[in-house]
């Protein structure tokens, strides 16, 4: 055994054994020693995308992730946890036209780069399942389950509207848009109308939100955050009737307040509403109106933010109940894409309409009163608006007096006799559109041929195997300038035609990764009968920023693969934990012309003051000063990334793993220090010197526990202190509280650290069953270390080794007391301490009390007039 603990020789050994004997590939079905199947755990972490360096951050999340893997094979589980990589995206276009090169080759090096940085951490990752999204056999299964939800009806074609670049000729994300320019070219962005493929998410929208009752390993917050994306709402369409052309038609509006019906004073249309159109053929005034609405952005943020702008057409409805002409305007916060693309104007109770409404000069007319409240059109008040509180109509004819949903009851039922509007249930959630206009990413299997529309690829012909030698300039698709991947033959009818050059959405290939991991070399199929045995998983653990989108996406998924019988079951993760994120310390300096120059930590010296608080920097290349920008996430953006390499050369992998764990609960953030992992590696090297002192002590013991009765008085209690922590470490495990477990494992230590009872047989064999709970205990947090000492203190060849190793079970008869302590008070205060048999009755403490020597100067030659005992706390003394 090395005298000395060396973090990279132990781990670099125990790793190659572990490597050697391929101690994480995952089967089916196994089994325990006595022939019976083990339980299956499936855990796994969010794939990652491969930008070609990892932070502290991940490993943060990839540790948890090992913890868990590795404390429940010592459950006696059949423990699986894959690891792939969410290939294709836009980053890798940004990042292949600053560099360029083509977004395959940048991807592949990261992903190597990337495999070499985990592999020092010892994660026991099964790589046998890897996965690449932007691999051809991967992406193979996108277009084939696309194809079958195009048979299905859930995949749909229509046109949609989108940011355009008039000089990259592009399509942009939202995010690109900045300030109404691209994020590149810096010209205005325009809308526009373009055809695009659709998944009918809303198909599922009933059984996605019911289905969140079913997730009660989810965190609340989550399950929320769901509920209110799906956003189902009961309200009533309403259709206000015009005439165009001598033709009667109807301008339909869903509004859940048609309680507020009477007070409609206007309807906004969307700049690209077919009535905006038609009534702008010869109002130059609406044509630059509906001009400048193109120029703005197309999600809901967006209107959120903007200005609220509006042009009046001249043009009326008429308002379903009473006949009265309601003037039509054109909005720029109405988008096409959400319900009819028209909304009716109700100021006085929708804050939105109301600012409208004042900046217009347009009428107010209150009609929804509350008992004791007053109504003003001065300034909005929230309760105008508010649908929850006891309100009644007020100057809406016979409907006054009605309370809310009486309202809305009645209103609908009159709406529906003149069949003019009816009760319809309807959801926020959106219809998922797919269609990117990008390079790096899933070719949509469709092909356009000029006779017969758009025609699927057929089945036999996947994949649509995607070029990766192309090199994107920024200037759009390069997929539609690569005539060997557009010029094909129609399956149809074997004319010419042309391959579809979108790709699909980048939250397509993560909907499903995490199942073909349970069969990644399946040829057939998505997913074979493996993934029966090892789905649902059994925990995910991921960012809350993915509470919504990918999770959403990966259940719609999931339905859709059972309802096309590929898997049996409705949901895919049955515990979901959403981790905090890695903080760190950040610096910076302001330049002269207002932009911060931030600078690495080791560019930096920190001043702090007498008690150790920081109160200055400079930066150690000039001396000049730095602002300390304080505690914020790790980002490339600010220089705050702390490498795991560094930290691994430094220190080791076992302590930075054992940090990122100690540093704070896994659900909160938590932040880098430095000093925090030296004295984690303080705290291993340590056990190290203590295990090298008393090897030869700990391999002589024996194994065998003696009855309870038959350990001596120190012997009891060492046993006694390491099962009770034992309990509560294993306790902190299965929810997930790392950090206290760490705390467990330095308690534990300090105990055996301070046993001197080992020359008797009883103190030396509590010793060895100490130290043997000790390394099992820490061992999925620090693996190496304990394995190694594991083996070094003759464990291994007794048991087995530590990685097949059982959880300690916990001794009820160790955590028995023979002895208690108890404080003893005067007159309530502390003045001693005294230890009576765990049995002892009142009248033997009382005794042992009245002749504690620490305690008799404080009573003595006073009157004792009584003698409280607290069972098992303490005694205090009354006297005067």
């Amino acid at each position: 055994m090395r005298d000395t603990y060396s973090a990279q020789a132990v781990e670099a050994e125990v790793q190659a054994r572990w490597k050697a004997k391929d101690v994480y590939r995952a089967v089916e079905d196994a089994l325990d020693s006595n022939g019976k199947p083990k339980p299956k755990f499936y855990v796994c972490s969010m794939l990652p995308y491969p930008s070609g360096k990892l932070h502290m951050g991940h490993v943060r999340n990839y540790t948890l992730n090992d913890v868990m893997y590795r404390f429940y094979r010592m459950k006696g589980y059949n423990v699986m946890t894959p690891m792939g990589w969410d290939a294709f995206g836009l980053p890798a276009e940004n990042a292949a036209i600053a560099k360029k090169v083509a977004p395959a080759q940048w991807t592949y090096n990261n992903i190597d780069d990337m495999k070499k940085q985990m592999e020092p951490l010892g994660l026991a990752f099964d790589w046998s399942r890897e996965v690449a999204t932007c691999r051809p056999e991967y992406y193979r299964w996108n277009q084939w389950m696309f194809l079958k939800m195009l048979e299905k009806g859930i995949a749909y074609r229509k046109t949609q509207i989108v940011n355009w670049d008039p000089v990259d000729k592009t399509v942009l994300a939202n995010e690109q848009v900045i300030d109404g320019r691209g994020w590149r070219s810096g010209a205005v962005v325009e809308k526009r109308e373009i055809p695009g493929y659709y998944l009918g998410i809303t198909q599922y929208a009933d059984e996605l939100l019911k289905d969140i009752e079913k997730l009660e390993g989810w965190p609340e917050q989550v399950r929320r955050m769901q509920e209110h994306w799906i956003g189902r709402s009961e309200g009533v369409t309403v259709r206000f009737p015009y005439e165009l052309n001598g033709n009667a038609k109807l301008l339909s509006v869903y509004t859940t307040r048609a309680d507020t019906l009477m007070g409609v004073s206007f309807v906004a249309i969307a700049a690209e509403h077919p009535l905006a159109s038609y009534l702008a053929k010869d109002r130059p005034d609406l044509q630059a109106f509906i001009e400048e609405c193109a120029k703005g952005g197309v999600s809901e943020a967006d209107m959120a933010t903007m200005e609220k702008k509006g042009v009046a057409t001249g043009f009326t409805v008429s308002h379903p109940i009473t006949g009265e002409a309601v003037p039509v305007w054109i909005a720029n916060y109405v988008l096409m894409g959400y319900g009819e693309g028209a909304v009716m104007g109700v100021p006085s109770h929708d804050e939105r309409d109301f600012a409208f409404a004042k900046k217009y000069g347009l009428p107010i007319k209150q009609v929804v009163a509350m008992k004791g409240a007053d109504y003003s059109t001065e300034a909005w008040q929230d309760w105008y608006g508010d649908k929850t509180l006891e309100t009644y109509a007020v100057n809406s004819g016979k409907y006054d007096g009605l309370s809310i949903h009486d309202a809305i009851d009645a209103i609908a039922t009159d709406l529906e006799a003149k069949g003019l509007g009816q009760r319809e249930v309807k959801f926020r959630l959106r219809d998922w559109g797919i269609s990117r206009q990008r390079y790096w990413g899933t070719p949509i299997p469709m092909i356009n041929c000029p006779c017969c529309g758009p025609v699927p690829v057929p089945y036999e012909d996947l994949p649509v195997v995607l070029p990766e030698d192309l090199v994107p300039d920024g200037s759009g698709n390069p997929l539609v300038k690569c005539e060997a991947f557009t010029k094909v033959k129609c399956p149809k009818c074997g004319g010419d035609a042309e391959r579809e050059t979108d790709t699909m959405d980048t939250f397509v290939d993560s909907s499903w990764y995490f199942q073909r991991y349970c069969s990644p070399d399946c040829t057939s199929a998505m997913v074979d009968k493996r993934a029966d045995y090892w789905m649902p998983m059994d925990q995910y653990i991921g960012g809350i920023e993915h509470a919504v989108l990918h999770l959403l996406y990966a259940r719609f998924w999931t339905k859709v693969m059972r309802d096309l019988g590929l898997v049996k079951y409705d949901e895919p993760f049955k515990n979901l934990f959403t981790q905090g994120m890695l903080m760190a310390e950040c610096y910076y300096r302001e330049e002269a012309d207002g932009r911060k120059r931030w600078f690495y930590p080791d560019e930096v010296e920190v001043r702090f003051d007498e008690k150790g608080r920081p109160v200055g920097a400079i930066c150690k290349e000039d001396g000049e000063p730095v602002v300390l920008g304080g505690i914020e996430k790790m980002s490339k953006s600010k220089n705050n990334v702390v490498e795991p390499r560094e930290i691994i050369k430094k220190y080791g992998a076992d302590t930075a793993r054992s940090f990122v764990m100690f540093a704070g609960p896994p659900d909160q953030s938590a932040a880098w220090s430095n000093s925090g992992a030296e004295g984690t590696y303080r705290f291993l090297r340590r056990i190290w010197n203590w295990a090298y002192q008393n090897a030869e002590r700990v391999r002589a013991a024996s194994d065998e526990t003696l009855a309870d009765a038959a350990y001596g008085h120190d012997a009891k209690h060492l046993r006694r202190e390491i099962h009770a922590t034992l309990k509560q470490a294993e306790y902190d495990y299965g929810r997930m509280q790392y950090n206290t477990v760490v705390s467990a494992c330095m308690k534990m230590f300090n105990t055996v650290e301070g046993f001197k009872a080992y020359e008797t047989d009883d103190g030396a064999r509590a010793l060895r069953e100490s130290v043997s709970i000790l390394l099992r205990t820490l061992y999925p947090i620090a693996p190496h270390i304990t394995t190694a000492l594991w083996e070094e203190l003759g464990f291994a060849e007794r048991s087995g080794d530590l990685i097949d190793a059982p959880w300690p079970v916990v001794s009820e008869a160790a955590l028995k007391a023979d002895e208690l302590t108890l404080v003893v008070q005067v007159n309530g205060k502390l003045r001693g301490q005294i230890t009576v048999p765990a049995e002892a009755v009142q009248d033997e403490i009382e005794r042992a009390a009245l002749a504690c020597p620490e305690a008799l100067k404080f009573f003595e030659g006073l009157t004792v007039r009584k003698v409280i005992v607290v069972k098992k706390k303490l005694v205090n003394i009354v006297a005067n």
